[in-house]
């Protein structure tokens, strides 16, 4: 393509293109993944949040982040039944601090594959009770926590139980943990797992959901502006419901309705809307919501509403006003799941979808993201592996793509900038007739998710072209840290030029590699593929003093092979009684020059 100053560009593509879904389902493609390429970073104390100063390894003797990992989502997958997310489950915001350094736990990357089921499966009349920990995923990769902070009152005195199942009055996580949250509503607990237990403000500012940023204090806070338009999709449950921010059409099947904040249909029980007044009467009965989630006696008593029991620390302290005479679409919205049946931008002939609930000022309210039982069944969750076949939706950080963008020529110099990650090294070559290349710059280091370089511009048309030649160590999303530098494949040699015959291949997949590499020699191979172009006579052999896994093959580059750098995938034959063979990539792991 040429510029409007007669400087020609070649526009080179790093993209992963294979077996990618065209789909438009927004299981697969609501995945908030612009920082995937960037380095997880905190604030330990307040002194380095005002000072904009952050880390990205850290320890505090029981949570340790020995090497950079990237943000979030790394990678998407599904099949007919099921969305696959690989995470980190580190945000792509600073995160931190956590009450100026004196909170116990920090993050550390979680190596998180979560499922949940592309198709919400129902809704049955007995409904599961979520549990302690993580009850689905949001789209920047961090986990979701449900609205208890796994202590309940056993008669005398609270006491954790982690299942979630026991109990009556169950102590509410965001009363009796928000002094722990970060600027963006979150936290850890002590295996350093980074969640969201209410309106996650700092994942909606970066998706546009009415939020406001003040980057002096590097705070967020709710608009004070009318919303504008409906929530997006903030991540998804076990159940395969999607969770929205607080906006949602005001009639529920009409989007020309206007957009609202989402009232809940939970108040309180102070003694307004028909509710025992617990302050007066004490804690002597749980609500109806909570006996049929606990299918328990409602004649159970807390202890008294004081100073040190205030009003609002237990989620049995608010009830639904569906049990008092009010009718949802009517008087409040969402139902005591906090969710309900509407029609949404992502899915205009309607959903179950479930609402964050916050107040007009923007406080979060109970029960916040979801409530205390899933709507539909719950068959999501963490799984070690995907035992199915696979269509890859989305690949990032440093496996995925990047791009050159339009180079910006200015009197003797030409500006480039293309997509990059963090911890990348970069090489820019520029040609006159597509045949002869000249290095221009080497080893220019990531600038962050974008880099740029100037150069100087010569008199003839030019073309340009940019690869990545090396990558700083880092924590992958799956196996051990450090990853060999993050490569899955390792060729040698890695790069040919058009019309060479019968190169000699060794491909060395890593150690660290998911799923683990085959454990035999001779393990058949299905595919061995550099781009389009096939290898053959490939065979395999399992390094078990590494164990890696190297596969041999001659490659051979056809005349008018597509230039630049290519996707390398290694697939085995299924194993007896498996439907598909691992298969491993490398984006960018063979050069055609």
């Amino acid at each position: 393509m040429k510029s409007s100053l007669s400087a020609a560009i070649i526009l080179t593509f790093f993209s992963l293109t294979q077996g990618f879904a065209s789909n438009v389902d927004p299981r697969t493609n609501s995945w908030f993944t612009t920082y995937s390429g960037q380095y997880a970073r905190i604030f330990t104390n307040n002194t380095m949040k005002a000072a904009g100063t952050t880390l990205t390894t850290w320890s505090n003797g029981s949570q340790t982040q020995s090497a950079p990992a990237y943000c979030g989502v790394q990678e998407a997958d599904s099949s007919s039944n099921w969305v696959y997310v690989f995470s980190t489950g580190l945000a792509g915001y600073n995160m931190g601090s956590w009450q100026n350094g004196a909170f116990p736990n920090l993050p550390v990357n979680q190596k998180l594959l979560y499922r949940f089921p592309r198709t919400a499966n129902g809704a049955p009349a007995t409904k599961t009770l979520t549990g302690g920990g993580q009850i689905g995923i949001f789209v920047d990769g961090v986990e979701m926590f449900n609205s208890w902070d796994a202590f309940y009152w056993n008669g005398s005195s609270e006491v954790a139980s982690m299942s979630g199942n026991t109990g009556y009055w169950n102590r509410d996580a965001y009363v009796n943990e928000g002094a722990t949250f970060d600027a963006g509503n979150a936290h850890q607990q002590n295996s350093g797992t980074y969640h969201y237990h209410a309106n996650p403000i700092a994942l909606r500012y970066q998706l546009g959901d009415h939020v406001d940023y003040d980057a002096a204090t590097k705070t967020y806070s709710e608009s004070t502006n009318a919303p504008a338009k409906h929530s997006p999709i903030l991540g998804w449950v076990g159940d395969g419901s999607p969770v929205y921010g607080p906006y949602g059409y005001s009639i529920a099947t009409n989007p020309a309705s206007g957009v609202r904040r989402m009232i809940s249909g939970y108040v309180i029980r102070n003694g307004i809307y028909g509710t025992s007044n617990l302050t007066a009467n004490g804690r002597t009965t749980i609500p109806a919501w909570a006996v049929r989630v606990f299918g328990v006696s409602s004649n159970q008593s807390g202890p008294g509403v004081s100073g040190t029991y205030p009003l609002g620390r237990y989620m049995e302290d608010n009830d639904y006003l569906g049990d008092h005479g009010y009718v949802q679409g009517v008087d409040f919205d969402l139902d005591e799941y906090n969710g309900r049946w509407c029609v949404t931008p992502e899915f205009p002939n309607g959903t179950y979808a479930y609402f964050v609930s916050i107040a007009s000022n923007g406080t979060p309210t109970f029960p916040y993201n979801i409530g205390r039982a899933y709507y539909g069944n719950a068959t999501g969750g963490t799984v070690a592996i995907i035992g199915e076949t696979v269509v890859t939706n989305f690949v990032g950080g440093p496996n995925g793509p990047f791009s050159l963008g339009t180079p910006i020529p200015q009197d003797s110099t030409v500006t480039l900038r293309w997509s990059s990650i963090d911890g990348g090294s970069y090489q820019v070559e520029s040609t006159t007739d597509l045949a002869n290349w000249t290095t221009n710059g080497t080893n220019i280091a990531s600038q962050g998710i974008n880099t740029q370089t100037n150069l100087n511009r010569g008199a003839s048309a030019v073309f340009y072209r940019v690869a990545r030649t090396a990558l700083a160590n880092y924590d992958p999303v799956s196996g051990s840290t450090g990853g060999g530098g993050g490569q899955t494949i390792t060729l040698t040699a890695n790069s040919g030029t058009q019309g060479q015959s019968n190169i000699s291949i060794t491909a060395v997949i890593s150690a660290s590699a998911t799923p683990p590499v085959p454990t035999h020699t001779g393990a058949p191979i299905a595919m061995f593929t550099t781009g389009a172009i096939s290898v053959t006579g490939a065979s395999y052999t399992y390094n078990s003093g590494a164990a890696t896994g190297t596969v041999t093959g001659t490659l051979s580059i056809p005349a008018n092979a597509t230039l630049g750098g290519q996707t390398v995938t290694i697939t085995f034959s299924p194993p007896p009684g498996q439907l598909s063979g691992p298969t491993y990539t490398q984006v960018n792991g063979f050069t055609i020059n």
